[in-house]
């Protein structure tokens, strides 16, 4: 008997158990989206409205010969090394994004969200040559500081504790609160990073003598305090000392002695739990006290650390590039006669720290991984000797100027997405498609990198695409975003905030975006929401199917998909709501949706 086509189709489908859903490029295969069909027994117009989805959607502009710097040196800066990397390279960039896609790109970057209908319309019907640069400076400036505060605060919240809500040693509450109020007063990054490294008080909002800044240190103090060195190295330094922890780095200078040097200078801090009157942490007090060494005396406070051929070695606190400190263990004070004494090892440390050429060149290594994806190394947190720059010469420049500008990171940013690499198109050309990082690969930025929202991404741009109520205070929202991200994080098999959104394919990341409260919220109808405002309009239902992918996809469906859709309300025997929540169903499924393209 010949099957149906409904039956290859199913037969096709289970024959790839991965049920595909990385992402390949902008409108690749979906057939997670088939599976959801066949799994809900919708009607093979669903499946045809899915086909018509597969083909590229992406469109490219003429590419722009003259790069406009808007007047900013360091854009033009940025602007000329970048280019000089392609004719080396012997590459040919790709054409301009849309502004569609611009637009979606900078909201995601700045703001953590897909702009709304109003945002993107505004931005799309703007006609005048600035208005990029205008765009960028409003979503810098006071209309978007909650939004920018809330966006960079689950960045750095990320990078500083990672996403485990199950560590009675870190106050998320805390950590969030200190961010949100450094971040929404522009706090400048040299004092961010001092703040942080020299933080003392109890981490627990409420708490007597709160601090929040506590949290980056209060759950790594734990063994001398190594991770406390490690972490704090690795992220504010891109120096991986860790490596050395054991023996020498088997590829560059890094020597033992380095990380214990490094690690000393945590040896007077402690880390210490306050109960609740039962066997609950109700908070971390992270205190510095006198140290009297591994030796016993606290005038020269030494550690020791083991050779890999058992000789003992002793370190004092000495920082990356040699310089050295006192070695006593005492804390500052003053003798009977005034003569001062002692030395705070971690207040040390931090001043050494912000004089480092170390400290720019790692947050703009950092911040231009965050719009690129790929940042001048692979990790970007890695700067030592082994690690090839790609264009050290304007990674050296814009730090340089991000001292100059006081270390005002929304400076730093600035500059970054109103360059000419930044705007292009993420489609690549027969003319630069060897620029592939993710093949191993150097990145020339010749073409927009396509990378995958974060999970906080995601969860906000749900929430602004459906148009969803949150009801409460900052803090009960981000009790529920964690509740939410703690699903995610589970169902993802991710760590503390590395590759904390990596869509493999696996049945539990389809089902969960599938099945998910999120997405069953947004796909609900009967409750008054966005869906329901849509379909219960007085627009053209050919209209109604073009907000559903603006609001979404920052962009209008293209002919085929527009043709499949309106055919799909015809098999529903004129049901446009639930044709309506098929499709809608189907973009928020979609690779489309859940990249940064």
């Amino acid at each position: 008997m010949r099957e149906s086509g409904a039956e290859l189709c199913q037969r096709r489908l289970h024959a790839r158990v991965g049920l595909h859903a990385r992402v390949g490029h902008v409108g690749g295969e979906k057939s997670v989206w088939l599976q959801r069909a066949l799994l809900r027994g919708r009607s093979l117009m669903l499946l045809a409205l899915v086909g018509a989805m597969l083909a590229p959607a992406i469109h490219i502009q003429a590419a722009e010969r003259a790069a406009e710097d808007y007047g900013i040196p360091e854009v033009r800066l940025i602007n000329e090394a970048v280019r000089a990397g392609w004719q080396d390279a012997r590459l040919t960039p790709s054409g301009a994004a849309t502004d569609g896609e611009w637009c979606r790109r900078v909201y995601l970057d700045l703001v953590g969200r897909i702009p709304t209908l109003s945002e993107l319309e505004a931005f799309t019907k703007d006609s005048t040559a600035d208005k990029k640069l205008r765009l960028v400076d409003r979503l810098l400036g006071d209309a978007f500081v909650d939004e920018y505060a809330r966006s960079w605060t689950d960045v750095w919240t990320t990078v500083l504790v990672g996403r485990d809500t199950d560590n009675d040693m870190v106050s998320r509450p805390g950590m969030r609160q200190f961010l949100r109020r450094a971040l929404s007063k522009n706090l400048p990054y040299d004092q961010f990073v001092r703040e942080l490294v020299t933080a003392s008080g109890s981490n627990t909002p409420g708490a007597e003598n709160f601090n929040g800044a506590t949290n980056f240190l209060a759950g790594k103090m734990e063994d001398n305090g190594i991770q406390a060195a490690a972490r704090t190295a690795q992220v504010f330094l891109a120096m991986q000392v860790q490596c050395t922890q054991c023996h020498n780095h088997p590829f560059n200078k890094g020597k033992q002695n380095q990380f214990w040097e490094f690690n000393a200078f945590f040896r007077q801090a402690r880390a210490l739990r306050r109960f609740d009157g039962g066997n609950d942490v109700s908070s971390v007090e992270l205190i510095d006290q006198d140290f009297a060494g591994e030796g016993g005396d606290p005038e020269e406070a030494e550690i020791y650390y083991e050779l890999r051929n058992g000789l003992t070695k002793v370190a004092y606190p000495v920082f990356i590039d040699g310089a050295e400190i006192s070695k006593s263990g005492y804390l500052p004070g003053t003798m009977s006669d005034g003569t001062p004494y002692g030395v705070n090892r971690r207040h040390e440390l931090a001043e050494m720290m912000v004089a480092s050429p170390l400290l720019s060149r790692a947050i703009v290594n950092r911040l231009w991984g965050h719009f690129f994806g790929y940042g001048f190394t692979k990790p970007v947190d890695d700067l030592g000797e082994h690690n090839t720059v790609t264009h050290p010469q304007l990674l050296d420049s814009l730090a340089e100027s991000l001292v100059e500008a006081s270390y005002d990171t929304k400076e730093l940013m600035r500059w970054i997405v109103l360059s000419e690499a930044y705007g292009l198109s993420s489609r690549t050309t027969r003319g630069n498609s060897a620029d592939d990082p993710a093949m191993g690969e150097q990145p020339m930025f010749s073409h927009f990198y396509l990378r995958q929202m974060t999970a906080e991404q995601l969860y906000e741009s749900l929430l602004t695409a459906t148009r969803a109520d949150l009801t409460g205070n900052s803090e009960e929202q981000a009790r529920l975003k964690d509740e939410w991200l703690g699903q995610f994080v589970i169902a993802f098999g991710t760590d503390d905030g590395a590759d904390s959104t990596t869509f493999n394919g696996s049945i539990p990341q389809v089902l969960m975006m599938f099945n998910g409260a999120m997405i069953k919220a947004a796909t609900a109808t009967g409750k008054g929401g966005f869906l329901d405002s849509v379909a219960s309009s007085s627009m053209p239902n050919a209209k109604k199917i073009e907000v559903l992918y603006e609001a979404a996809l920052a962009r209008r469906p293209t002919r085929r998909e527009l043709v499949v859709a309106n055919s799909l309300i015809g098999a529903r025997e004129g049901d446009v709501t639930a044709a309506l929540q098929d499709v809608w169903w189907a973009v928020l499924n979609s690779n489309e949706f859940i990249i940064n393209h």
